[in-house]
């Protein structure tokens, strides 16, 4: 009974939901007064209770499953913590692609040029001459500029991927050793494969498309064209999301490309929406930041009578339509893009990144070893990889482990890790910041990974 009791016969009773406590109670998952013990019962959710260590995060994005905040906010955070090493790389790559393509741009606008200055009425050797010398010159470079967009996006890619996945652990790389973790031609590989197969989805219904128009079958012809381009640009979303976690499965894990692949297929079942819903974010984000940094560079342009470069070869007619493409004009639009570009391209690489490391986290229990790992320096590229590769450790266990006084081993070998005969206050094998079951982990301490005890791992 409570020293308040005679006043109304009741013991203290908690006040009814959606009410504040009265004065002199502590409100729900907050520490008690100084000299009275703590209450029973769960911490709110999403938060750590009484006593309880927050999530780690070495590299200033929290080990635990993360929300789409933690991701978007993340990706800036990793940025920032090392600038030189994502922000400096990207501006070093796409410098270098930005002048090649503005030559090879400045190249195709010539060449699209020779067919403006054709006579009013060209006779049929003069079109056949123009064209052959315009196709002659226009598919190679066409397919040179394809070629060094795989190429240095890949490269570009993979080295801010290693940067920003060793980042999480709170290490920072030199352009350098980013160079040395990118494994570029595996990542080249998967940026190839993607796109081959999202094409080959589109193959049947262009072939089904034409074979009827062929036949005169118009109406057969259309409707197959229609619908059949809808079913493909669904099924190109929707293969393309569950590929999407490949290249962070290149770099890290050290999978060749076709396992690359499956690992991707593999982590995003289940959390097609949400990796979805979060890419797409992204993405708005990204394009959002893209079209603010090159709008001064556009105006710019355009006052100075660059244009877009092609405004002026498919302009027949005008005094313009006869003029070379301006060459300040396409040096002023390859500025911009670069610097888009530079700020851009580490904020799409680190959402990639992290939502890869929250699948791990949520089906594998990847933040224990993460956590462990990053109070370790100078982790060779083999030692960082065999970290990341599957099978390593298993959920609510370490790389390596150590032993207890106690005999029993936590984690990385056999035994109940400390605590674990009970489970957390509040939930049947549940640990704070994760209810029983989520994602189909049978509970967690903060940082999500498998298992429960009284207490937070030591280091």
């Amino acid at each position: 009974m409570s020293d308040n009791a005679g006043w109304g016969g009741q013991p203290d009773q908690p006040p009814p939901y959606g009410q504040p406590p009265q004065y002199g109670q502590p409100l729900y998952g907050q520490p008690p007064p100084y000299g009275q013990p703590p209450q029973y019962g769960p911490p709110p959710y999403g938060q750590p209770g009484y006593g309880q260590p927050a999530a780690p995060a070495p590299g200033g994005v929290p080990l635990r499953p993360l929300t789409v905040g933690d991701i978007l906010n993340g990706a800036f955070t990793l940025i920032r913590r090392n600038p030189v090493a994502t922000l400096g790389l990207a501006a070093i790559i796409e410098t270098i692609y930005g002048i090649v393509s503005a030559l090879i741009t400045w190249r195709l606008l010539n060449s699209a040029h020779t067919l403006t200055s054709l006579p009013p009425q060209p006779t049929s050797a003069q079109l056949a001459h123009a064209l052959g010398q315009f196709f002659a010159t226009y598919i190679p470079l066409v397919l040179l500029q394809v070629a060094l967009v795989f190429v240095f996006q890949a490269m570009l890619t993979g080295m801010l991927t290693g940067v920003l996945g060793r980042g999480l652990l709170g290490s920072k790389i030199t352009i350098g050793e980013a160079w040395q973790i990118a494994r570029l031609p595996a990542v080249i590989g998967v940026s190839l494969l993607v796109p081959l197969i999202l094409l080959a989805l589109w193959i049947p219904v262009a072939v089904i498309t034409i074979a009827l128009a062929a036949a005169k079958i118009t109406a057969a012809a259309i409707l197959v064209g229609v619908l059949g381009s809808i079913a493909a640009l669904v099924l190109t979303i929707w293969i393309w999301v569950r590929l999407s976690l490949a290249v962070p499965a290149v770099v890290l894990e050290g999978a060749g490309p076709v396992m690359a692949l499956r690992r991707s297929w593999q982590l995003v079942q289940g959390s097609w929406w949400r990796i979805f819903g979060i890419s797409l974010l992204a993405w708005l984000v990204v394009a959002l930041i893209s079209v603010v940094l090159q709008v001064p560079f556009i105006i710019v342009r355009s006052v100075v009578g660059g244009g877009s470069g092609f405004t002026t070869v498919y302009s027949p007619g005008t005094t313009a339509a006869v003029a070379a493409p301006s060459v300040l004009g396409l040096a002023i639009g390859a500025i911009g893009s670069i610097i888009a570009a530079t700020c851009t391209r580490p904020i799409t690489a680190g959402v990639s990144v992290l939502l890869y490391t929250d699948m791990r986290i949520r089906k594998e229990g990847l933040d224990l070893a993460l956590h462990q790992t990053s109070q370790a320096r100078g982790l060779t590229g083999d030692e960082f990889m065999r970290l990341w590769r599957p099978g390593m450790h298993g959920a609510g266990q370490y790389v390596g482990g150590y032993q207890d006084a106690g005999g029993g081993a936590w984690p990385g070998a056999a035994g109940p890790r400390p605590g674990a005969a009970g489970p957390w206050p509040g939930a049947a094998g549940a640990g704070p910041g994760g209810s029983a079951g989520q994602d189909g982990l049978p509970g967690q301490w903060p940082g999500g990974a498998a298992g429960s005890g009284h207490e937070p791992p030591p280091g």
